[in-house]
């Protein structure tokens, strides 16, 4: 399922509702891979549409247990009745080509962050510290960026990738 969009969105959201001092909850990716009109279900879509989708229309996601990953793109479930759901107030989206400290400031000051990128070279991963790729104009996936580390000899960044088990 090409459903990184969803997960990167959704894993910020998370990330803010913790930071406001509520517990860490698990939203649906689903309910956003399913809901989200404007984009394409597992065969892709746009980070901003749909944070745009969710600030337009309000609507709260709901925990993962009530609407549970599936892999596939289905039927829109609409949870009028649930005791619990988050919505998001806005959100802002910014090019951070050839601004890493920018967005490192981003990063410190408002927590985790939805990106696109182009992980072209990340399909043959196999450990360590992807060096010397960086294209800030082929985005073909979306992560969420959890932190950085600039202490060691080769900086880095700290991504949760959707890919894997």
């Amino acid at each position: 399922c090409g459903g990184c969009w969803a997960f990167s969105i959704v894993g910020g959201i998370e990330s803010a509702y913790a930071i406001k001092g509520n517990n860490l909850e698990e939203l649906s990716v689903q309910q956003v891979i399913d809901c989200s009109y404007n984009n394409y279900g597992c065969s892709g879509g746009s980070t901003v549409s749909a944070l745009s989708w969710l600030n337009q229309t309000k609507v709260k996601l709901v925990r993962d247990s009530e609407y549970t990953f599936k892999a596939q793109t289905g039927l829109c479930h609409y949870f009028g009745h649930s005791d619990f759901g988050v919505s998001i107030t806005g959100f802002a989206a910014y090019d951070f080509s050839g601004q890493e400290e920018e967005m490192m400031r981003m990063l410190v000051d408002s927590g985790p962050l939805a990106v696109t990128v182009d992980a072209v070279s990340w399909q043959d991963y196999l450990g360590g510290i992807i060096q010397y790729h960086c294209s800030s104009g082929r985005a073909n996936h979306a992560v969420l960026i959890t932190g950085f580390d600039l202490t060691g000899v080769i900086p880095y960044w700290i991504v949760q990738n959707s890919w894997g088990p």
